[in-house]
């Protein structure tokens, strides 16, 4: 299992590129960006990450919803290119209250939309010409983008989501989902030869109980988020302080092992405290 880096929202270009430097001079094999309201994944990617060689830079994720198919090939590819191919694109479906309250489309058939969406993606990205006609979207074009090539993971959670990364994509990014929802719920959906790439909030720390407490403060809205909410639910769990991984070093150390042991093909470190303590323990992890 690999060891990844979640890079917090950085604020500038810079941070981002200081940022995704660190992690490749301490041995990170892949540092992930979420796009969220902050930079946009992609665009912050492919400026920050090209001054950085060597590490796989992943988004996590970046939504379906506001971009064409077509668009978002031509942006990952135009990536990916300018990352020398070390790009792993993660999208998927964001959530209700962003898609329909925020940008104002309809968040009907979420599913199809992302069959569809994969429809035309992929072959794009594969450097074929696509002539498809569905019930939430069309595409009737090829691209000359150099760049093709990389992953395509989605952030599925529910079962027919992981279904579909099954059958057509690469994998899966995961977030809020602790060991056991992983292990009974998306291991056995996914199958063989697929990517999990699981991300959670990890510190290393004396205090279980107030790095937990912290976690339940700083992803709160996680436990909110419906589908996040339903793998909490999954797991037995309150909240998102009940996933983190947190304790001592041996302690973060076998947790982050035992998603190894259940399938996990690479685990990412969301560290939310006690920085140089979690990112020493990490790092000895990475050999």
């Amino acid at each position: 299992m690999r060891i990844g880096l979640f890079l917090s929202e950085p604020q500038s270009i810079d941070q981002l590129r200081d940022s995704i430097s660190a992690a490749a001079a301490d041995g990170f094999p892949s540092a992930w960006l979420s796009n969220i309201f902050g930079l946009e994944a992609l665009t912050a990617l492919a400026v920050a990450g090209s001054q950085v060689p060597g590490i796989e830079l992943g988004t996590a994720v970046v939504p379906t919803y506001p971009r064409h198919p077509a668009v978002m090939a031509q942006q990952a590819m135009t990536a990916n290119a300018a990352l020398g191919g070390r790009l792993a694109l993660g999208i998927g479906l964001s959530h209700q209250v962003v898609i329909e309250q925020m940008y104002g489309y309809s968040f009907d058939k979420p599913a199809r939309h992302m069959r569809e969406y994969l429809d035309v993606l992929l072959p794009l990205v594969r450097g074929e010409k696509v002539d498809f006609t569905g019930e939430t979207l069309q595409a009737h074009l090829g691209l000359s983008t150099p760049g093709g090539g990389f992953p395509v993971l989605i952030a599925a959670l529910a079962p027919r989501m992981l279904k579909l990364a099954a059958e057509k994509a690469d994998g899966t990014v995961l977030w809020m989902t602790g060991p056991r929802t992983v292990a009974e719920h998306v291991v056995p959906a996914l199958g063989e030869g697929k990517r999990i790439v699981c991300a959670l909030p990890v510190c290393v720390t004396d205090d279980v109980a107030a790095a937990r407490a912290k976690a339940e403060r700083v992803f709160a809205v996680y436990g909110q988020l419906p589908s996040y909410r339903a793998m909490l639910d999954k797991e037995g769990a309150a909240g998102p302080g009940d996933v983190a991984i947190v304790g001592d070093e041996d302690s973060v150390r076998a947790q982050i092992e035992a998603m190894a042991a259940i399938g996990v093909t690479d685990f990412v470190a969301a560290e939310f405290g006690e920085f140089e303590r979690t990112r020493r323990l990490l790092r000895t992890m990475l050999t």
